[in-house]
């Protein structure tokens, strides 16, 4: 039985107020950080990302080598890892421990066999050595205070600049690299220093927002950008490729581009108002892309050629999705822990069409439960302990508070969305509520189908409910599991219903009869996040996600046959769903699955399903 990945949708890149977030370019791709993952994004086309899950800790900065096949990603704890960009398997070929502290930069010389790490430590702040070996290649000194940006010179003979909070700028000859100067011409924390790629000059930006040109060679101060300032502190700077120009990114929501010969801003473009369209870091990509970051982890990718206002925004999830629910073949939409909900549409190849965050009123916080009505319309449960509707793409004006802590939503056949809060059951039907039940139990989880209403508890059983239009009668109380429910799906026509508990095993009902279904479904090493039917009338599969990683496919019509995809979703899978119906590739049936959890990339599957 095989499977096989068939689309990547990345998350955005992680950014913490006031800090310059770096992000690294090479032809049409953009490589940036977020959490334990290193994502390489394709401007293009976002499905055809790839992702780099090798860190055991938070990583802070990727960038790749001049010649595009290898990155160097670190992380908090001053490891730097360099691995294969190209094949499949993304070999590492080094890892090093670089500083006792947080890596805040990285820069490759432009024979892409140099790195010189900068950040936080203990002894030092910067490191320089070489990607094969890890052996020195100099030494980083003549700052006081934690280093934020370096960049080498790429032609010989070699130079390198560090920016520190230091409020200076130290430039070191090389190869070995030494100390040579102290440039102390910003009045505040240096953000970032950016060589260009002809290595005739580079670049100083920082919190006075000041701008200021070098030589590359000597390191002497050319010139003083004052034209048209900033308002903010400049938290990036990144060379067009002809070394003619450059632009900055700004705290003051605008992005400029810089003529070097005269000196003058050439171009502005302002991104919105407010924190979450600062502008906290940018990158030239191609000959004529230029991307800036947004606080929000909007990417926005700006043309030369077109006026005021981005050419398209890239949006994406910046924090773990833990809901999604799919509302036809080719589209679903997900939500994530900071109250954020994205529609996606697998068959749109345009970026910024593919992924696009749903308008309206946003959950303030984490999405708990998602459920899709037969009518089309999606259900969202937040802990911000409200249910609300979303009808297209935008959420409706109306929404209606929860009695308790929402954990999961379902929907029955009549359109009456069901939650599960910690401590009721309720039932809402046009904005309105009409049926609660306050149970003996503690509800941990619910899912619906027809109009049979199943709901976990905590106390380890699964009780089976009948719905009339107004009242929730209860049927019947399936046997003790091992642990507490933690995920419930019920087959469209009520007859089946698979539950899901904290120790990771999966167990399949009657719902008529409560007579189990001998399965040893056990597979799984940790808690199960979430469970669903296929096809969803007359079922024949059931697809499982686990924080162990996994998804698994199991089949009804051969309890023995299973299908494992192993580290579908790096950090733990939260939700897994079917796009689509069954179809035949190659003379095999098969069928797409989806799965998204805390790295909050969502990966498309193509699973050959298991069958009699």
């Amino acid at each position: 039985m095989s499977s096989k990945q068939i689309a990547l949708y990345p998350c955005s890149p992680n950014t913490i107020r006031g800090t310059s977030t770096k992000i690294s370019a090479s032809k049409d791709k953009v490589v940036y950080t977020n959490g334990k993952t290193v994502i390489i994004r394709d401007l293009k086309n976002a499905a055809l990302s790839t992702t780099f899950s090798g860190h055991a800790y938070n990583t802070t900065v990727a960038r790749f080598s001049p010649s595009g096949f290898y990155c160097a990603s670190a992380d908090i704890t001053g490891t730097v890892k360099i691995w294969d960009t190209i094949g499949e398997d993304q070999t590492v070929k080094g890892e090093y421990k670089v500083l006792s502290g947080k890596v805040n930069d990285l820069a490759w010389d432009g024979e892409s066999k140099r790195i010189i790490a900068v950040g936080d430590g203990r002894e030092k702040f910067g490191h320089a050595f070489l990607a094969d070996s890890g052996s020195s290649t100099g030494q980083i000194s003549g700052h006081s205070k934690v280093i934020n940006a370096v960049s080498i010179r790429y032609q010989r003979p070699f130079r390198a600049a560090t920016a520190s909070d230091d409020n200076s700028i130290v430039f070191h000859q090389g190869v070995p690299f030494k100390y040579d100067k102290t440039i102390r011409t910003h009045t505040k924390f240096v953000q970032d220093v950016q060589f260009g790629p002809s290595g005739d000059h580079f670049a100083s930006v920082g919190s006075d927002s000041k701008i200021f040109l070098y030589d590359g060679k000597t390191g002497e101060t050319v010139a003083e950008f004052t034209d048209s300032p900033h308002k903010g502190t400049i938290m990036s700077c990144s060379w067009s490729p002809d070394s003619k120009s450059f632009f900055t990114t700004s705290l003051d929501c605008t992005v400029r581009l810089w003529d070097i010969e005269s000196c003058k801003s050439l171009q502005a473009w302002t991104v919105g108002s407010g924190v979450p369209n600062q502008q906290v870091g940018g990158v030239w990509s191609g000959i004529s892309d230029l991307v800036s970051l947004s606080m929000s982890g909007d990417l926005n990718v700006f043309d030369l050629r077109t006026g005021d206002k981005p050419t398209r925004i890239l949006q994406a999830p910046q924090k773990a999705i833990t809901a999604a629910s799919s509302t036809s073949s080719n589209t679903f939409f997900a939500g994530s822990a900071d109250g954020r909900v994205l529609s996606y549409n697998v068959d749109s190849t345009s970026p910024s069409d593919a992924v696009q965050l749903v308008g309206g009123t946003l959950h303030t916080s984490l999405v708990s439960g998602m459920a899709t009505a037969s009518s089309g319309k999606v259900f969202t449960a937040g802990y911000d302990d409200h249910i609300r509707e979303i009808e297209g793409s935008t959420y409706t004006p109306a929404s209606i508070p929860s009695l308790s802590q929402p954990k999961s939503v379902a929907v029955t056949s009549d359109e009456t969305v069901f939650v599960a809060g910690i401590t009721s059951v309720e039932a809402i039907r046009n904005n309105q509520r009409v049926f609660e039940l306050k149970p003996s139990y503690a509800p941990s989880a619910v899912g619906a189908g027809g109009l049979v209403v199943a709901v976990g508890g905590e106390d380890k059983r699964v009780h089976v409910y009948t719905w009339n239009g107004n009242t929730l009668t209860e049927k019947l109380v399936l046997p003790e599991s091992e642990g507490t429910i933690t995920a419930l799906a019920v087959s469209n026509d009520g007859a089946l219903i698979v539950q899901g508990n904290s120790a990771g095993k999966i167990a399949l009902y009657h719902s008529q009869s409560g007579e189990p279904i001998p399965t040893r479904w056990d597979w799984h090493t940790a808690r199960i996040s979430s469970l669903e039917f296929f096809p969803a009338l007359s079922p024949t599969h059931v697809v499982s996600g686990s924080l162990d990683t996994n998804l698994y496919v199991w089949s009804l019509e051969n309890i023995s046959k299973r299908v494992l995809i192993k580290g579908a979703g790096p950090g733990g899978v939260n939700c897994v769903i079917w796009l689509g119906d069954a179809h035949v590739t190659d003379g095999k049936k098969t069928g797409r699955v989806l799965s998204a959890g805390a790295d909050g990339c969502v990966r498309v599957w193509e699973v050959e399903l298991p069958g009699k």
